[in-house]
Parts: C-alpha cells; structure tokens; sequence
C-alpha cells in the first residue's frame, strides 16, 4: 500500500489541488473553515516525515566522503550560485521571488528518497545523507535569504510569527522524531508504530494541499500571470538540476548509482517544510504560498520525466567514470 501510493502520488496531489481549487470556489465560507486546519495537519505531517529519517545516524553519512562532498557542493554551492546568476535578475515581486527561494534553496529529504529509488539510484546513501541535508539547510537558509532579499527579509525572519512557526511545525517535530527513533531503538511496540506512520506522510500532503488550494483560490486565479512565468524558472531549474548531478558525478568520480542519486537531490526541494515559513508571512507575501505548493506539482512531474531519463538517458550503466 505504501508504496502503491508514493508511485501514485503525483496524480493525487493534482486532484486535492483540483477538488480544493472546486471547493474553495463554490463555498468559500466553508473554506475558511477548513483554512484553521491546516497548521495541526502540518505538525503532524512534518513528524510523521521526520520519524522516516534516521536522525541518529547522522555520522554514516560521511562514509563516502566523495558523494557527500558532492551532494554538499551542489545543493548548498552550486544551485544557490546557479539561482543568484539567473533568477535573482528576473523581474519578479518580492513575494514571488521569496516564494522561488524559498523552495529552490534547500533539498528535499523525503520523496527525494522515494524517486532515487524509483530512479535506480542508490537509495542507501540517500537515506543515510537526509540527516545532514534537514541540519545543514536549517542553518544556511536564513543566511542565503538574507543575501538574496535584504534588511527586509532579515527583519522579517525574526517576526514573532515566523519564529512560533519554525519552533512549533519544524523544530517541535524534529526533536519528537528524534525521541521517537531513540525509543525505536530500545521497544518494539514504537518500532512498528514509526512503520506505520510510514503511511501517512501521503494522505497528510494530499489533505494539505487540498486545504491550501481551497483557502488560496482567489490567489491562484489572480497569479496566473505569474504562475506562467515561474513555470518556466522552475522546469529550467529541474534540467539545471539532472545535469549538474551528471557533472558532479563525473568531476567526483562516482558510480553511476551515486551521481543519479545527485541528480534526484538538486531536482527535489522541501517544498512543505517551507510552507509552514511561508504561511507566516505578512499578507503582502502571501503569493509566496502559492508559488511554493505550484513548485511541488511542477517538480513531481518532473520527477515522472526524471524516471525515464535519468536512468535511461542522461545516466546510464558505465556513464559516469
């Protein structure tokens, strides 16, 4: 079941997106209703997500010094490089431009480990490295968005309201998944409750996203001039992404297991521990929020293209020396 759904997810995203976009629509009172759940939803998602990585085992992930130091040099080198020489001059609102970075300057660290698998990467180093990939960009975010925006954001990250949201939906869950995979360890009974909450991270997002689309209805049909403007920055990016993994691969001389598991890293971003951040901000931001749930259906399709042509085309068996 579990994974009938991660194959499956791409299309049951795009009908929450659909019947919420319907709903909110036809009976908007009752979609401001519906807007109050979304912040308990989103804690328990973003647990349920973290308990599915291996957080003790940070230290594994320097075993393979090359694929890490790779997987260091591209999302946290590279891509915030390749962002500052292209979209950061493009003629984009704030709101709108904060939304991009939001979601482009940090990797994913769930379904990244889904499609690396799907993709015939190598799954092992994936989960072994998402540790280090939540810790890293926790820290390096708020840095890069000062860089990119200004005093403005700076000001912005210190608001009561962002900093209630990082400690209750993102920092709040990682150390309860913490604790949960140290008593994992020690009984059971929490061992087969974290398989089963391996089930809901899914559900929770389809359910997420079906609210936000209900709830930002009015937004979305009036970004769609911008919306077809980002499309383009975000599939641009996705084609930057595949094929800085294959550069990287070869410069680090990796098999070619390990350079698809790159190119899977810099494709997928944590677009939903974003969200949280983004849904603090003032109203003038609010586009942001749209933006971000856009990205995440932009990049599961292009995780569908991904399937077929990284393996298939760009990284083939022997292709990386």
């Amino acid at each position: 079941m579990h994974d009938q759904m991660e194959k499956h997810q791409s299309w049951l995203y795009l009908i929450s997106i659909g019947l919420g976009l319907a709903l909110g629509t036809g009976a908007p009172e009752f979609a401001e209703r519906l807007e109050q759940l979304v912040w308990p939803l989103l804690a328990v998602l973003l647990y349920a997500t973290f308990a599915q990585i291996p957080l003790l085992h940070i230290a594994t992930s320097f075993k393979d010094s090359r694929f890490m130091a790779a997987l260091m040099v591209g999302n946290f080198i590279a891509i915030p490089a390749f962002l500052a020489l292209t979209v950061i001059w493009l003629p984009l609102a704030p709101a709108v431009m904060a939304g991009v970075l939001l979601v482009l300057l940090v990797p994913c660290t769930d379904w990244f480990i889904t499609f690396t698998h799907l993709g015939k990467g190598d799954s092992a180093r994936a989960v072994a490295a998402t540790p280090l990939l939540l810790l890293v960009q926790m820290v390096a975010l708020p840095i890069y968005m000062w860089l990119f925006l200004g005093s403005e954001w700076f000001q912005l990250t210190f608001s009561i309201e962002l900093l209630s949201a990082f400690t209750g939906l993102i920092l709040t869950p990682l150390i309860l998944a913490w604790l949960t995979e140290y008593l994992a360890q020690r009984h059971r009974v929490v061992t087969r409750s974290v398989t089963y909450m391996g089930l809901l991270p899914v559900p929770l997002l389809a359910l997420v996203v079906f609210i936000i689309a209900t709830s930002q209805v009015n937004a979305v049909f009036g970004l769609s001039d911008v919306l077809a403007q980002v499309v383009f920055i975000f599939v641009g990016f996705l084609i930057f992404a595949a094929l800085l993994g294959k550069g990287l691969g070869k410069l680090f001389a990796l098999p070619p297991s390990s350079a698809r598991t790159l190119a899977f890293s810099f494709g997928t971003r944590n677009s939903f521990v974003m969200l949280p951040i983004a849904l603090t901000l003032p109203s003038a931001w609010q586009p942001a929020v749209v933006v971000i749930v856009f990205q995440s259906l932009v990049e599961l399709f292009g995780m569908v293209a991904f399937l077929r042509w990284v393996p298939g085309k760009l990284l083939p068996e022997r292709a990386v020396n």
